[in-house]
């Protein structure tokens, strides 16, 4: 159950300029929304239109021209790659961010343990990342980023570079960690279907410079909802359509 009142992300007024031989280039104007604890956002836009740019600027990468952003919590951050070190085994993989922050302690080591055996990868722990399938590497990933036990998980077209079939089983398995941990996250992507069904709230970008066109509430009648059974629902198409059309509009004004 989501907490609609505990509002752990507040995005105001959001501007980023960049600078061009050229001249400036407005990249975001006026974003604007905020994150309730424990909702799953998407943010879809026409390519090239500042999605992950926005996630750069609410993780701290980026700096913004104008405008606040509040979080209550630490950012966790899960790129389209995984980043493993191959020379490492999985379980030294999953404690490199706790070693980077330096609070590699015994009370992180048991919760590392207690994620890797919860989420089917503890008999895998002393395995190296080249012994593991694309989706298992994605899992290996996110418990590492879970290590640190963020707030807010923030996810950069974290499945693409996977296929189809593996895709779909992936986001299954992270859909059901994150509910699990009641972590709040935050995913960009270009993938419609991904979006609608594995989001609370779709927040859908305009062309450059980005404006938030509509944020679209995602519900379905469905007792334990997974992404995979909400693809089967008949609403998931009528939001699909939605979507689609509106992003079509922006593809066909900038000529492509």
């Amino acid at each position: 159950m989501i907490d609609t009142s505990n509002k752990i992300l507040e995005v105001k007024n959001v501007q980023k300029t960049y600078q061009a031989k050229n001249g400036e280039i407005e990249a975001l104007k006026n974003i604007n929304f905020d994150v309730k604890q424990g909702e799953f956002i998407s943010i879809i836009g026409p390519s090239g239109c500042g999605k992950s740019t926005l996630l750069s600027i609410i993780s701290g990468l980026e700096d913004k021209n104008d405008g606040e952003i509040y979080i209550d919590g630490k950012i966790g951050y899960m790129l389209q790659k995984d980043n493993l070190l191959e020379w490492r085994t999985i379980y030294k993989n999953v404690l490199l961010g706790l070693e980077i922050q330096k609070v590699l302690t015994e009370t992180n080591r048991k919760y590392v343990i207690e994620l890797l055996k919860k989420y089917g990868l503890y008999e895998f722990r002393n395995k190296y990342p080249t012994q593991l399938s694309g989706g298992m590497r994605q899992r290996v990933a996110l418990i590492r980023t879970l290590a640190v036990r963020p707030n807010i998980l923030l996810l950069d077209e974290a499945f693409s570079a996977l296929d189809y079939q593996t895709r779909l089983m992936v986001t299954e398995d992270i859909y059901k960690i994150l509910k699990d941990e009641n972590i709040t996250a935050i995913m960009v992507t270009h993938d419609i279907s991904e979006a609608i069904s594995m989001s609370d709230r779709v927040i859908v970008l305009s062309q450059r410079p980005a404006t938030v066109k509509n944020i679209y509430n995602i519900e379905f009648d469905i007792e334990n909802r997974t992404p995979l059974n909400c693809r089967e629902s008949p609403k998931f198409s009528k939001y699909f359509n939605l979507m689609w059309k509106e992003l079509e509009e922006y593809d066909k004004a900038s000529g492509k």
